[in-house]
């Protein structure tokens, strides 16, 4: 028999813990010590590369048998931003009026424990050796770059002989209420910078000058003036925002000698960053001069299509909730972006609306919803399996 383990107070300990990217602050030992009361077998997992800093990463699991039902998701918080803004210590994990507060509560250090009593749940009802495994894959890079974190631990378990066969990441994806969304796929993701050169001259003699930001104007015109396409069935239409334009002239009659533009593309499944990246180039090189383009991709466009995985999620989310739960693709990125290569990968979890705010928060009454229905995902799942 599996001990049993409250979601609430392990939520409150490791929201105590400061783990702002890249800083662990001891939040994952205090999952790991919980998971491992209940018979997992926890693997801490450090993981470095150049000009980036260290990560903590922990993968554990109960059970050797297939198939292997995987949770996800990270323990690293964005900063608090004015300490003075928010009502109590943001790490204090303050509960009042049956509301827990402190960073990470939504975002998603919450969802992370009620997974962890969902499994004591399951465990305890059905012993350790149910006919399949329970993992955790926890990252604590998640906020930050995204080098260290989710995409090695998950080759790290390739090279274990780690076999996932369904993964369900604990992202905040209800916008109002519990119930209502369920990811099942995002957009892709690609930043670009737009530099257009020019010849540097005066602004009374501009035959003598290039201006580049003319151009450049030109150029963000013809890349935005017309959708890229009108969206797909389980995706919205892809979109270019400009987020900057710099110049770093000071001078009210010099012509500047280069102009930088820097955009984000958020495309669905009839691209990927490859054709984005020609399109772009074809959009620039029709109005010419001379400029580069540097692309950065953080993650592409992908879907799980709706089917019995997304039915499990979607059926216990029905049991505990009564609302028929909206299979989505809206949103940013998360860590599924490196899951799905591995394995069927959804995404559910609480409330959305105050992550990465002042005074982030979460119902407790939510919590113990989400932990039933974590609860009713892994019954499901291990049943269809049998």
């Amino acid at each position: 028999m599996a001990p049993q383990l409250n979601a609430l107070d392990l939520s409150r300990a490791m929201i105590a813990c400061p783990s702002v990217t890249p800083e662990d602050g001891g939040a994952q030992k205090v999952l790991q010590d919980a998971l491992a009361g209940l018979g997992f077998t926890c693997h801490s997992q450090t993981f470095s590369d150049d000009n980036t800093p260290d990560i903590t990463n922990l993968y554990a699991r109960i059970g050797s048998a297939s198939p292997n039902f995987c949770f996800a998701g990270h323990t690293d918080v964005v900063p608090v931003g004015d300490p003075d803004s928010w009502q109590d210590d943001p790490f204090s994990a303050a509960v009042k009026d049956g509301v827990l507060y402190g960073r990470g509560a939504a975002d998603m250090k919450t969802a992370i424990a009620c997974f962890a009593e969902a499994a004591a749940l399951f465990l305890e009802k059905h012993g350790a050796d149910f006919g399949g495994s329970i993992s955790f894959l926890i990252t604590g890079d998640e906020e930050g770059p995204a080098i260290n974190g989710t995409r090695k631990l998950l080759e790290w378990t390739k090279e274990q002989g780690e076999v996932l066969d369904a993964c369900l990441v604990g992202e905040p994806t209800n916008p109002t209420s519990l119930g209502e969304m369920i990811k099942i796929g995002r957009r892709g993701s690609l930043n670009g910078t737009l530099t257009v050169h020019g010849v540097q001259g005066h602004t009374a003699y501009p035959h003598l000058a290039d201006n580049p930001i003319h151009r450049l104007v030109k150029m963000l015109d013809v890349l935005s003036a017309e959708p890229i396409d009108d969206g797909t069935d389980h995706f919205q239409a892809s979109t270019l925002q400009v987020s900057t334009v710099d110049v770093g002239n000071p001078a009210t009659n010099v012509i500047p000698g280069k102009a930088t533009a820097v955009f984000n593309v958020r495309y669905n499944d009839l691209h990927t960053s490859a054709t984005i990246d020609s399109w772009l180039r074809e959009k620039l090189d029709a109005v010419g001069g001379e400029y580069e383009l540097d692309i950065y991709v953080s993650g592409e466009s992908f879907l799980t299509p709706p089917g019995p995985f997304s039915e499990i999620i979607a059926d216990a989310v029905r049991s505990v909730t009564g609302n028929e739960p909206e299979l989505s693709t809206t949103g940013g990125t998360s860590d599924a972006r490196f899951i799905k290569d591995y394995c069927p990968v959804a995404e559910f979890g609480l409330i959305g609306q105050t992550m990465h705010k002042s005074n982030e928060c979460v119902a407790v009454k939510d919590m113990a919803a989400l932990t039933e229905i974590y609860a009713a995902v892994l019954g499901r799942f291990f049943e269809k399996s049998s």
